[in-house]
């Protein structure tokens, strides 16, 4: 089984291991992909980060056609952007949604999220292992699927 994975970060996400580090740690995510890929060799994994939400709809919308699965940490987008929720509706792909953080322990404005009715899951609150159970969700369910 050969799986396309695409793992798309939202605003900010480019700050990892810069920007509160007490919450979100001291590695970058470029750091964490590569630890990533060297876990799951077999899996085609490709990472894309953009602050801009349009960037991001389009990087979704390319990932369409050409990956077997998504996981998306949207950042703040997730509490806000109907439009990559409308995107995420017609992608017709698994797609996990991922937050490093626990979001429902800080604001209430982020305890929604408009992303979530279109993924097969959420995980929440497990840090930067999130993605990695994210990956590993999505092998197991190609391979019963």
């Amino acid at each position: 089984m050969h799986l396309k994975i695409g793992i798309l970060n939202g605003p900010n996400l480019n700050m990892l291991g810069k920007r509160e580090v007490a919450i979100y740690g001291n590695n970058s995510f470029e750091e964490y992909f590569l630890e990533l890929k060297k876990t799951f060799p077999s899996i085609d994994l490709e990472y894309f980060q953009s602050n801009i939400e349009g960037i991001l709809i389009d990087k979704l919308q390319e990932w369409k056609d050409t990956k077997d699965g998504i996981i998306i940490n949207a950042a703040a987008y997730t509490h806000t952007s109907i439009a990559i929720a409308d995107c995420l509706a017609y992608i017709q792909k698994p797609i996990v949604e991922v937050h490093i953080t626990n979001i429902y322990s800080r604001e209430n404005f982020r305890h929604h999220s408009y992303l979530s009715p279109y993924c097969k899951g959420v995980i929440v609150g497990l840090g930067l292992a999130g993605y990695k159970y994210a990956i590993e969700y999505l092998i197991e369910y190609f391979r019963n699927n």
